[in-house]
C-alpha cells in the first residue's frame, strides 16, 4: 500500500510518501516542481499532484523493492534511471 500526502513548497509540493508492503514499511520525501506537475499530471491542484507521485510510485515499484527507492528525491529524478518513465507516465 502507498500513501501520498502533499503539501505547497516554494513553486512547487514536498509529498510524504509510505510505502507498506510485505510488513516492511519505508517512507519518502520526494519534491514536484510546477513544470513537471504541469507535463506528467496535466494539472497543478494538490489532487494531481498526489496522484501523479502514487503513479510514479507504482511505476517504480513494478521495477525494484521499496527499500532501493531513494529516500529523498525530486520527481524528474525518475527519468533519469528510468528513461521509459516520462513517456509511461503521461499515458
Amino acid at each position: 500500500m502507498v500513501t501520498v500526502r502533499a503539501e505547497p513548497w516554494g513553486d512547487g509540493w514536498k509529498c510524504l510518501v509510505t510505502v507498506e508492503r510485505g510488513g516492511d514499511r519505508s517512507t519518502h520525501t520526494v519534491t514536484v516542481n510546477r513544470a513537471d506537475a504541469e507535463r506528467w499530471a496535466g494539472g497543478t491542484g494538490i489532487g494531481e499532484i498526489q496522484d501523479l507521485v502514487l503513479r510514479s510510485f507504482d511505476f517504480l515499484l513494478e521495477r525494484e523493492p521499496p527499500a532501493s527507492i531513494l529516500k529523498t528525491f525530486d520527481l524528474a529524478t525518475i527519468q533519469r534511471y528510468f528513461p521509459e518513465y516520462d513517456e509511461l507516465i503521461r499515458a
